[in-house]
C-alpha cells in the first residue's frame, strides 16, 4: 500500500473559510476549567514555599505508540494555542472554583490575576511523532506552566488519537473520499474535534454542522433509514429528497431489499443520480452487484457510498470493489479504532537544571530537547534526532521544533479555519516522505527510529 497522492486532498480545505466575525467560539466552557485539581493542589504549595517562580520546561511527548503503530500525527495544537488565549480566571470561574472548597486566599489572589507570560515551542500541527518526540514545550513559571498540563494533555491526545486513526484510513482508501460521521458516537464537543482532526489529515467532509461553523469545513449528509420508513413506500421517500435536494443527492437504498430499492431510486431519479449509500450486508458483495445493476439501469456515473462501522481494515478490504467513497463513524471517534496515544507532561528543567523521572517503567530524559528529522537524498525521512544539546541540521534534516508562543503571545495570529488548513497543508507535505512502510496495516515497530544524540 502506498501513501495517498497529496494532490488527492487538495480541495476540501484549500478554499474554505469563513469571517472571523462568523465563527462561533470553540471554547463554550472557560478553559481553565477544563482543570484536575491536582494542579491547583501543587500550585497552592509552590505559592507558600517560594518555588511557583521557578523557571520550568515542561514537555509532552508520547513514550510509546500504540501497539503495532507505525507513526502519529500530532494534532490539536491549534485548538490549545485558541484555548490559550482564553485562559483567565474571571469572577465566575473564581466562583466556582469557591463552590468546590478552593479557598486558599494566596491561591485565590495568584489565580485572579494570572496571565500567561511564557514560551511555547512544537511540533507543526498535522506533523508525524515517534516514541519521545517532544511534539510540545513550555517554557514559564512553575505557577503557569503547571496550569496547562491538562487541558495540553486532554486536547493533543484526543485529537492526535483521531487524527492518527483517521490518517490510516486516508492510506487504506488509496484517493477514494472518506466522510468523517462519528457525532452520534461520541460526547457533542468531542465530535466537533474529531471532525477537525480527520479533516487535518485528508478526509473530504463531515457530517458535524458545528465543525462546519467553526472551521470552514465542507459538510455532507444524506437520510437514514427513519426517512424512508416514515414514507408510505420507498419511492415516494426518493421523490421527496430528490425534489428538494436534486437528482445529485445520495439515496440510501437498503432498508427493505437493496436491489429493489437501487431500481427504485434510478426509476425516480433517473440515470443521473448523485450516488446509493449501502449501510448493510457483505459491503464487498453488496458493492459489485450496486455496480453492475446501476450499470445495466443506464446509470453508470452514479457513484457507490459505502458506510457501516468501517474502520482501516474494512476500508482496506473493499480495495478492489467498485466502491467510490466511504463514510466513517464509530471506529474513527471511540477507543477501539482511536486508542489512546498515551501523550504525557513531564518537568524536564527547572532554574536551568536538568530533571528527570527514575522510576520503573516511567523514566524520562532531563532538559530540554531540540528535534530534527534527517532524511535520505532522496528525501525519504529515516530518524528522529532528539537531544538535550541544539542540533545543527544538515543537508538533509528538517528541524521539528517551531516557535508557537513567545511571551505570552502567538507567534502567528491565525483564526480557527486558517489554522486547520495551515496543518492539512503541512500534513499532505509530510506524508510523503515517510517510508512506504508507513502505509502497511500489519502490526510493525514505529517506521523512524528515534535517536537520543
Amino acid at each position: 500500500m502506498t501513501a495517498p497522492s497529496s494532490d488527492d486532498a487538495e480541495g476540501p480545505l484549500s478554499s474554505l473559510s469563513m469571517p472571523p466575525s462568523a465563527l462561533p467560539s470553540p471554547w463554550p466552557t472557560s478553559p481553565v476549567l477544563l482543570t484536575d485539581r491536582y494542579e491547583l493542589t501543587m500550585l497552592a504549595a509552590a505559592l507558600a514555599d517560594g518555588t511557583a517562580d521557578r523557571d520550568s520546561v515542561f514537555e509532552v511527548f508520547a513514550r510509546r505508540l500504540p501497539h503495532g503503530r507505525r507513526y502519529g500525527v500530532l494534532a490539536g495544537t491549534g485548538r490549545l494555542l485558541d484555548a490559550l488565549a482564553d485562559f483567565r480566571f474571571g469572577d465566575d470561574e473564581l466562583e466556582a472554583l469557591r463552590a468546590q472548597g478552593v479557598d486558599d486566599p494566596r491561591l485565590l489572589d495568584h489565580l485572579a490575576g494570572f496571565e500567561f507570560t511564557g514560551d511555547i515551542d512544537g511540533y507543526a500541527e498535522g506533523d508525524f511523532y515517534f516514541p519521545g518526540s517532544p511534539v510540545l514545550t513550555v517554557r514559564a513559571p512553575f505557577g503557569q506552566a503547571v496550569l496547562l498540563e491538562t487541558l495540553a494533555l486532554s486536547v493533543l491526545n484526543h485529537d492526535s488519537a483521531i487524527a492518527s486513526a483517521a490518517a490510516r484510513m486516508v492510506g487504506a482508501a488509496c484517493g477514494r473520499p472518506c466522510i468523517e460521521m462519528g457525532s452520534r458516537r461520541t460526547h457533542e464537543e468531542a465530535a466537533v474535534a474529531a471532525a477537525r482532526a480527520a479533516m487535518l489529515v485528508g478526509f473530504s467532509a463531515t457530517s458535524n454542522l458545528a465543525a462546519g461553523a467553526r472551521y470552514g469545513v465542507p459538510t455532507a449528509g444524506t437520510s437514514a433509514h427513519a426517512f424512508t420508513l416514515l414514507h408510505d413506500d420507498e419511492a415516494a421517500a426518493f421523490r421527496a429528497q430528490i425534489d428538494t435536494l436534486g437528482v445529485g443527492t445520495t439515496l440510501l437504498v437498503d432498508t427493505y431489499d437493496t436491489e429493489q430499492g437501487i431500481r427504485t431510486a434510478v426509476e425516480v431519479a433517473g440515470p443521473k443520480l448523485g450516488a446509493v449509500r449501502l449501510d448493510s450486508g457483505d459491503l464487498t458483495i453488496e458493492a459489485r452487484r450496486a455496480r453492475e445493476l446501476l450499470d445495466s439501469l443506464g446509470a453508470t456515473s452514479t457513484k457507490v457510498i459505502v458506510t457501516s462501522d468501517l474502520d482501516e481494515y474494512a476500508i482496506a478490504a473493499l480495495a478492489a470493489a467498485p466502491v467510490d467513497g466511504y463514510g466513517v463513524g464509530t471506529s474513527l471517534v471511540t477507543g477501539s479504532g482511536a486508542p489512546t496515544v498515551g501523550m504525557v507532561y513531564k518537568l524536564v528543567e527547572r532554574d536551568g537544571i536538568p530533571v528527570a523521572k527514575t522510576s520503573e517503567g516511567k523514566r524520562s530524559v532531563g532538559g530540554r530537547k531540540y528535534a530534527v528529522r534527517r532524511h535520505d537524498p532522496d528525501g525519504t525521512a529515516a530518524a528522529e534526532v532528539v537531544s538535550s544539546a541544539p542540533l545543527v541540521a544538515g543537508e538533509h534534516d528538517r528541524d521539528l521544533l517551531v516557535p508557537l508562543v513567545r511571551g505570552g503571545r502567538l507567534v502567528e495570529e491565525k483564526g480557527p479555519a486558517e489554522a486547520l488548513r495551515a496543518a492539512a497543508e503541512h500534513h499532505r507535505q509530510v506524508r510523503d516522505t515517510l517510508p512506504d512502510e508507513a502505509w502497511s496495516l500489519t502490526r510493525g515497530e514505529p517506521v523512524i527510529d528515534t535517536v537520543t544524540a
